[in-house]
């Protein structure tokens, strides 16, 4: 038996399946590529034209840019716009159109829309008149049809509107009498109607009478503090190379001290303004001072996590407070005590003994920086604020915490005591 050479089998494979005709490929490749599409280039029912429609294969009919363009009106309307003269307006369907203004009138006039009629004043009669209305002892009351005529231009508007009634005035009338009617149907109902099968009746939000409405305000009682002349900018001192992050005075009023973010304090003449003097001993920005009253002392504190005691007779650190894990933010001297308080980014307040260096405790309490620290002879004798927005009162012999104050919604970042 002879072999087929390879040109006779491929002709047998065309034979047996036949390629399909330029029609039916363009058929399928729009449904494999197009499955959403549901129309027709000649109108609606596309899969059901393809399902009946015979194979064949006659050219697609070729149809012109204007009735292409007709095909899709309101898709191209909103596209395109009114103003084109090959389009016209679709047909409005009067169902969506009537909820869609009703939707529209509920917000907007809802709170006066129900509100009742005006009460209108009878006019006054001219002094002509008066002796008439005396004659006849009849008052001129107005009716139900006197008090549209009594609003100013109420006349005139009914007489413009006539014979210019629009599609939207219309379908306003409409839902307006819609309305009507069912007020009317429900006022003789049994049960209080609750809405149509299938809708869902908006809720109107319930009015609460706060308290600051019922109980009537009473008026400021704070003393009203003594006039003074406004204040005036006396003198700019300038010296440091960054931010003033801390500043301190003298107990005696002489000099005051101040620490900068360029690592230095600097000690000025109250009266003249002048430099008197620099220490340098810190490594990062000094964010605290404090000098003792009743010792030759200042304490600096630092972002270097270091605490220094100053000895101001010879200008030298004599004593450093070991202990922070980081940065110290604030330090306080106690009034009567020989007693340093310093509080930092490690969330904790640390009361160390001013002569022997030694933390005598540490008040943890805190979730965050430790801004601000004040101290009194009466108790609460520590008071510290953080930047977990809380206030806290400490018990000194104790070593806990009294009170918390969480009035405030950011982080406390200073603190002063009423000088009484």
């Amino acid at each position: 038996r002879r072999m087929s050479l390879p040109f006779e089998r491929e002709a047998r494979a065309r034979a047996r399946h036949p390629a399909p005709t330029p029609n039916l490929r363009r058929k399928m490749e729009t449904r494999d590529l197009y499955p959403w599409a549901t129309l027709d280039r000649a109108g609606e029912g596309y899969e059901d034209a393809v399902k009946d429609e015979p194979l064949s294969d006659e050219p697609w009919p070729k149809r012109t840019l204007k009735e292409r363009v007709l095909m899709h009106q309101k898709a191209t309307l909103e596209f395109f716009g009114k103003d084109n003269w090959m389009l016209t307006s679709p047909p409005m369907h009067e169902r969506s159109a009537k909820l869609k203004m009703a939707i529209k009138i509920r917000d907007e006039y809802q709170a006066v829309r129900n509100m009742p009629p005006p009460e209108i004043q009878p006019k006054k009669k001219k002094r002509a008149g008066d002796d008439e209305r005396a004659e006849t002892g009849a008052a001129a009351a107005p009716g139900p049809a006197s008090a549209d005529a009594a609003i100013p231009g109420m006349d005139a508007a009914k007489a413009a509107k006539k014979g210019k009634e629009t599609d939207i005035s219309k379908l306003i009338d409409s839902i307006d009498d819609g309305e009507k009617e069912k007020t009317r149907a429900g006022a003789d109902a049994i049960v209080e109607f609750k809405g149509e099968a299938g809708t869902i009746v908006p809720k109107t939000k319930k009015m609460y009478n706060y308290s600051a409405q019922i109980i009537p305000r009473l008026a400021s009682k704070w003393p009203k503090p003594p006039w003074h002349a406004p204040w005036k900018l006396y003198r700019v001192i300038s010296g440091h190379l960054g931010w003033v992050r801390s500043v301190t005075v003298d107990p005696s009023n002489e000099w005051f001290a101040t620490g900068s973010a360029d690592r230095t304090i600097k000690i000025w003449d109250l009266a003249s303004g002048q430099l008197k003097l620099t220490l340098t001993g810190h490594i990062e920005q000094v964010m605290g001072l404090a000098v003792s009253d009743r010792h030759p002392y200042m304490f600096s504190c630092g972002l270097d996590k270091m605490v220094k005691c100053w000895d101001l007779e010879y200008n030298k650190v004599i004593r450093h407070y070991h202990g922070h894990l980081s940065g110290v933010y604030s330090l306080a001297l106690h009034p009567a005590l020989d007693v340093l308080m310093t509080g930092g980014r490690d969330s904790a307040c640390r009361v160390w003994d001013m002569r022997t260096k030694t933390q005598v405790f540490c008040l943890s309490g805190h979730d965050n920086t430790v801004g601000s620290i004040v101290s009194q002879e009466n108790n609460p004798q520590v008071i510290t604020g953080s930047y977990d927005s809380t206030v806290k009162f400490w018990d000194l012999a104790a070593g806990k915490c009294q009170h918390t104050l969480t009035y405030h919604k950011k982080g406390v970042r200073a603190l002063e005591l009423h000088p009484r």
